[in-house]
């Protein structure tokens, strides 16, 4: 099997978006998942040749001069471990290599997968609509 990198969302479906957002108390539906790929700044998708699926993918905010936030890396758990979610990091940071700040929020067992790329942790406020829904 061989991966297709693309930053080109031609003959991709919601029928190619099939897998994602695996453990997320509210998981992103193909269809929203296109949808968000679509309003996203700049993305890279990891395409399984043989079948046309997307295996993995990372999308990008930004305001094209000062900073950028990376709201999503994934990669289908099946496909975890061969250097996709490197490859789509390394992409989208050459992409935003002219700006200044570049941020994402993750989970602590990934902490050392970002070192790698020499992020650093930092401080940050989150607003997640889902956390304040449990406090009700």
């Amino acid at each position: 099997m061989a991966i297709r990198y693309t930053s080109s969302l031609d003959g991709v479906t919601s029928d190619h978006l099939h897998g994602f957002f695996v453990g997320w108390k509210k998981p992103v539906s193909p269809e929203n998942h296109l949808t968000m790929l679509q309003g996203s700044s700049m993305f890279e998708l990891a395409v399984n040749t043989e079948t046309g699926n997307v295996v993995g993918f990372i999308n990008a905010l930004t305001d094209g001069h000062q900073a950028g936030f990376i709201p999503c890396l994934e990669v289908l758990p099946e496909f975890q471990g061969q250097g996709i979610g490197t490859q789509l990091l390394r992409q989208i940071f050459h992409r935003m290599e002219h700006l200044e700040a570049i941020d994402l929020v993750c989970d602590p067992p990934l902490k050392t997968f970002y070192e790698k790329f020499d992020m650093r942790a930092g401080t940050c406020m989150m607003l997640r609509r889902a956390w304040i829904s449990e406090r009700e």
